[in-house]
């Protein structure tokens, strides 16, 4: 196995490096081979390693890599580390890179930087492996701040597109932030446990509940703050409430950047970072408790941005943040294994659903705004069926005790988890959730009729048809606008297939070992047994609410944009400032831009023209070379060249010497 995990992290690593330095010169086919077969051989080592833990039981493997640091009592090596939930990782980092790996073939095929963008994605595939394998809080946070770089570049992938370049800054600055409360977690966690390997800090976490700290001039609950200031850093990178801006933002990219950072993997490094550490938070109940409640209350609000949006990739971006929050608020009752299952669950469908949008984008000549789509089911139908099996999955389709789709079981799972919990706080996260499956219902449904169903309105996209090349006997025959949109190739296809397969069938076939087989676990998260005892006591109702809430999100969908299609432009017009105020996504860009940005700009004008320019320059440099300046003019008037002048000067020198001595 320790050969397997070697190849598994390095093999993207050497890839990357070999297309990013070849670049143009080593060609886009040899790059595109060399980078996506890495990915495919990590993905065939990772599958066995986790199928090996699936059977239970199976001890946590170490692989040494090299000595790292050593000053004073700190010292940590280079170790990869693979247990139960880092094989999760494993296994779904590694084949949603590969599929999109797989994909960008078709999606980037006219694009003249291939090779710089196949490097990226695979320096970000082996960041974010080198997050999963930590063993310590140091090489956590290394893939930590990997990923961060790497998605900085691929979301400014199109560096001469204006508005990338301004989501891939503000993605790398709102991270910053979530990560200066991540390395104060690490920094305190080193003085409290005098060790930066996770082992050894889980073990020794649960003696340190109840012990107290000094922190910003007062004592704190030792676990509380650092557990909050850890959990600051996973709000950064998985985009939970307050730190949420940069993730629609960063639908600028490509597409299978989304579908790689913000679906399956970088997003998801908060809530892994949480499981890990586990036990930490275990001992640290109040931080459970705001775990829960800014779950349920992103999981809330995402899910209500998302139904009135029009682009189709925000709508699903705002999906994928709303998703997190379920994740974290099943962390914040107790249900680890509910939380993982469901980021399992969701690497598959919501990859899936963002390739989808790809191919629907692709296929409308790059139009994202769903206005302009409609009756596509039958010119993409591959297309269509599988963002179909991607809208049954996020929507938990299924019937209680027979069968589902993926999302039926693990979303149902942290529900139940929430209702069982017993907690004011899990409470409140239960019918949040309840509340946001229905939203989820209504705008995944949405999304799908506008897309696939209805009249073709893409005669009336001003993108569409002002790009497209017509002769004048087609313009005045064709009356679709002369463009008919078109099925992807088949390197986008396989992909979309593939993923379908696993949000069809991951629910029901790994249900089981995730939720309720604490062998399968085998120490890697902190079990709750009794949580899980509880979920099975819960009544009918509450097992029945995410599915009769997604129910009515599908009938009022299905009513609003089939049955009476003039009625979502009524109730928008009805709704009047909530419907704006919602569509403005809660006004949290205009706050920010108002408390934060604004004040920024005018200090740091301030500092420019007051400090930099009006003091520093002034009486420094530019006081400097005008003294300089009128010193040389006045030593280029007594240089006159006339030899009696230079003895007037001498003579008078002379004078001011013996003068000088006598008296």
């Amino acid at each position: 196995m320790q050969t397997s995990i070697l190849i598994i992290v390095f093999a993207p690593l050497l890839a990357a490096i070999v297309a990013g330095l070849g670049n143009r010169k080593l060609g886009n086919v040899p790059a595109k081979v060399i980078t996506t077969g890495a990915l495919f051989i990590a993905c065939g080592f990772s599958w066995p390693i986790f199928l090996q833990f699936l059977g239970g039981d199976v001890p946590a493997t170490v692989v040494p890599v090299l000595k790292w640091v050593q000053s004073g009592t700190m010292t940590f090596d280079w170790v990869l580390r693979v247990d139960t939930l880092t094989a999760i990782m494993l296994v779904v980092v590694t084949s949603v890179s590969a599929l999109v790996h797989l994909y960008s073939w078709g999606y980037m095929s006219d694009d003249p930087d291939q090779p710089r963008f196949f490097a990226y994605l695979s320096l970000f595939t082996f960041a974010m492996l080198m997050l999963v394998t930590a063993n310590n809080l140091v090489q956590m946070f290394f893939g930590w701040e990997g990923v961060g770089l790497a998605s900085y570049l691929l979301i400014g992938f199109w560096f001469k597109k204006p508005s990338a370049g301004a989501a891939a800054i503000k993605a790398f600055v709102v991270n910053r932030v979530g990560d200066l409360g991540f390395m104060l977690g690490i920094f305190g966690t080193f003085l409290v446990f005098q060790t930066t390997s996770i082992p050894e800090i889980l073990d020794a976490a649960p003696g340190m509940a109840g012990s107290t700290i000094t922190f910003l001039g007062m004592r704190w609950d030792t676990m509380t703050i650092l557990c909050l200031l850890l959990f600051v850093g996973a709000m950064g990178k998985s985009a939970q409430l307050g730190l949420h801006t940069w993730l629609p933002d960063a639908m600028e990219g490509p597409t299978p950047v989304s579908a790689l950072i913000h679906a399956a993997t970088m997003v998801t490094a908060g809530v892994f970072m949480v499981c890990r550490l586990s036990p930490m938070f275990e001992a640290a109940p109040a931080a459970l408790t705001v775990v829960t409640i800014v779950g349920g209350a992103t999981c809330f609000f995402a899910a209500t941005i998302g139904t009135t949006q029009w682009d189709i990739k925000r709508v699903i971006a705002y999906s994928t943040c709303s998703q997190l929050g379920y994740m974290f608020f099943a962390a914040g009752v107790g249900a680890y294994g509910a939380a993982m299952f469901h980021l399992f669950t969701h690497a598959f469908f919501k990859a899936l659903l963002f390739l989808g949008a790809g191919s629907v984008i692709n296929a409308m000549h790059h139009e994202q705004d769903m206005r302009y789509y409609g009756g596509l089911r039958k010119q993409i139908p591959i297309t269509f069926y599988a963002m179909l099996a991607g809208t049954l999955a996020i929507t938990g389709v299924g019937i209680v005790g027979v069968a589902g789709f993926a999302g039926f079981y693990s979303k149902d799972a942290i529900l139940e988890a929430a209702f069982a919990s017993g907690t004011s706080a899990g409470n409140a996260a239960f019918w949040l959730g309840t509340v946001a499956a229905l939203l989820t219902s209504f705008y995944s449904w949405r999304l799908l009729f506008l897309t696939f169903w209805g009249k073709p309105r893409w005669i009336e996209s001003e993108h569409i048809q002002h790009t497209v090349h017509k002769t004048p006997e087609q313009a005045g025959e064709d009356t679709t606008g002369g463009y008919h949109p078109h099925e992807s190739p088949i390197p986008m296809l396989i992909p979309l297939c593939v993923l379908s397969v696993g949000a069809v069938l991951a629910g029901a076939v790994f249900t089981h070992s995730f939720i309720e087989d604490e062998s399968f676990w085998n120490g890697a998260i902190a079990f709750n047994e009794h949580l899980i005892h509880s979920m099975h006591e819960v009544p009918m109702w509450v097992k029945m609410s995410a599915s009769i809430a997604m129910v009515i999100g599908f009938v009022v969908a299905w009513y609003g944009y089939i049955r009476k299609p003039s009625m979502p432009a009524a109730a928008a017009q009805q709704l009047g400032p909530i419907y704006r105020f919602i569509y403005r996504k809660w006004m949290f860009d205009e706050l920010y831009d108002y408390v934060f940005v604004k004040p920024a700009f005018w200090l740091g004008r301030l500092f420019w023209k007051a400090g930099d320019e009006g003091t520093i320059n002034r009486f420094g440099p530019d006081g400097a070379a005008w003294l300089v300046m009128r010193g040389s003019g006045l030593a280029a008037r007594v240089q006159s060249g006339y030899l009696t002048s230079y003895a007037l000067v001498m003579l008078l020198g002379l004078v001011a010497a013996i003068t000088w001595v006598l008296f």
